[in-house]
């Protein structure tokens, strides 16, 4: 850290404000995508629909740093605003997949940009303890979203379309981006980060890349060439890792692995989830919606739980929450095999939110606590980095394996109870990783 914000509760309201601005965002689009693939003729082509934004994120992240070492923070933060603007737009107007994708690619871009910026500010002018409940505050504003979000965007579908549906958190997105830039100190908006230029924007390319030929290789069956896409992928994302991270080394190093593949397993199975109850137990996409915004509820109350468990030293460690997330998981691939009624998929997406909440709030205060192998700007990009990298990898690969899967003729619910298991072996995993954390860590509730 390099030293206290003259004002650091205006700086963790924008960093709040821009959490709630994303949570709405993200739980309309995955509530609308059921009835977006359909009308986009894009059910069997998942992979393109879900990753675009993501992509978006990482060429953002490759430019970010050099960016904002360049400019400063306020014309990136107007820069966000455009292009969140100018691809919801591409987005809701599209004909079809392609056009869709590119609308949300855009829109991730605009996300990259606007992450690196709050995220960055927070680890350089924020104090430890200071952080810890900012991260809760940031949680605690998919609360609303998620007890609301699903349930008014499937409203809205059936009232206007999913197009206007998915345009309607544009007036709260400008509003959230456009306080930021207020709410931040004045000595932060004018700032340029003097470091941000080393960066290496090669290998930070390599991820949307890689991850874009694997996407492009499931649309005309070069699976070669996908396969070489992923290699690609995860070498530009190991380059760009602290020192340590692939041979999980205690600390900050296994923090950011095991956010990593807590990405794949989360993300990838958050991705799908309104597809899988639509199209395997046959929900409406309303009670589809209930059960995405079950999760993000569990998750925000759970974490507001922990700056008090771990004053009382009473918190449980990341492994403990990762390992519930995985059950969790694991139960929904049951689910779908046993045609179970929708209340037991709410309830098991509950448990999988309240499993994130008690893991979360550590592992991320742990991987962004500067060790001296990484500055402000690194540390930020690499904490986006690894849950962007592994969501990233599990919604494509599992939007790739579900659409191959019932295109060869396999049946729906085995297709995406097949996903589901390897998304819960990847929240095991983490689980395991996680628990190499810990070294070096203060006031963390062990």
């Amino acid at each position: 850290m390099s030293g206290p914000a003259r004002h650091p509760a205006a700086l963790g309201i924008g960093v709040v404000l821009l959490e709630f601005a994303a949570a709405v965002s993200t739980l309309v689009f995955s509530t609308l995508l059921p009835a977006a693939a359909q009308d986009l003729h894009g059910t069997t082509r998942l992979a393109l629909l879900v990753s675009g934004s993501t992509i978006g994120l990482f060429t953002a992240t490759a430019c970010a740093a050099p960016m904002l070492a360049r400019w400063g923070t306020r014309p990136m933060l107007v820069l966000g605003l455009a292009s969140t603007v100018v691809g919801s737009v591409v987005a809701t107007t599209a004909a079809g997949p392609w056009w869709f994708a590119g609308g949300r690619f855009i829109a991730g871009v605009a996300a990259g940009l606007l992450a690196v910026v709050g995220v960055s500010a927070a680890i350089r002018h924020l104090e430890e303890r200071v952080r810890l409940r900012v991260i809760a505050a940031s949680t605690a504003m998919w609360i609303v979203p998620g007890l609301v979000g699903p349930s008014a965007a499937a409203g809205l579908e059936h009232v206007v379309g999913w197009r206007w549906a998915l345009l309607a958190p544009i007036p709260l997105t400008i509003l959230g981006r456009v306080l930021i830039v207020s709410a931040l100190p004045a000595e932060v908006r004018a700032a340029r980060a003097t470091d941000g230029g080393h960066r290496p924007v090669g290998p930070t390319l390599l991820i949307p890349a890689g991850v874009a030929a694997f996407v492009l290789a499931t649309e005309t069956d070069l699976w070669l060439v996908g396969i070489t896409g992923l290699i690609a992928a995860t070498a530009g994302f190991a380059a760009l890792m602290p020192r340590g991270t692939l041979a999980l080394r205690r600390g900050a190093p296994s923090a950011l692995a095991g956010l990593t593949l807590f990405g794949l397993g989360y993300f990838g199975a958050t991705s799908l989830v309104t597809l899988a109850l639509t199209r395997v137990l046959g929900t409406s996409l309303t009670e589809a919606g209930w059960a995405l915004g079950g999760a993000p509820v569990a998750w925000a109350l759970a974490t507001l739980a922990m700056p008090r468990l771990q004053d009382l030293g009473r918190a449980p460690g990341p492994a403990a929450g990762l390992l519930v997330t995985a059950c969790g998981v694991l139960g929904t691939a049951v689910l779908l095999v046993t045609g179970a009624p929708f209340p037991w998929a709410l309830a098991t997406w509950i448990v999988v939110g309240a499993g994130v909440g008690v893991a979360y709030p550590t592992l991320y205060l742990r991987a962004t606590t500067p060790d001296g192998s990484a500055d402000a700007e690194q540390l930020a990009a690499a904490v986006i980095t690894t849950e962007s990298f592994g969501g990233l990898v599990g919604a494509a690969a599992g939007g790739a394996a579900v659409s191959a899967m019932i295109g060869g003729g396999v049946r729906a619910d085995l297709g995406y109870a097949t996903v589901y298991v390897g998304f819960g072996l990847a929240l095991a995993l983490a689980a395991a990783v996680s628990s190499r954390s810990a070294a070096g860590v203060r006031d963390t509730g062990r």
